[in-house]
């Protein structure tokens, strides 16, 4: 498991989950890929079959931050919240 958050990367999620506007799919994908990435690091256990298309689509998001340190994760989600949140 990851070192617990930090204050910026905890304020970046409420920022994030306070949103009224969705910010499309591929976003909220790389979001979910960051935050996963940065609270419990890669990720594990076997991918999704096709009939589970949402679970499949998380997985790949996740695997494709595989390696990526936790602080790393934590800093490039909170960039892209404030991208987002402005």
């Amino acid at each position: 498991m990851a070192n617990e958050p930090s204050a910026d990367f905890r304020a970046a999620v409420d920022r994030v989950n306070g949103q009224s506007t969705d910010p499309g799919n591929d976003t909220k994908l790389r979001m979910y890929a960051l935050y996963k990435q940065a609270t419990q690091g890669d990720v594990t256990g076997k991918r999704p079959g096709f009939t589970n298309p949402v679970g499949r689509a998380k997985y790949d998001a996740w695997a494709a931050v595989k390696g990526m340190p936790a602080g790393e994760a934590e800093a490039a989600y909170i960039k892209a919240a404030d991208a987002l949140t402005g």
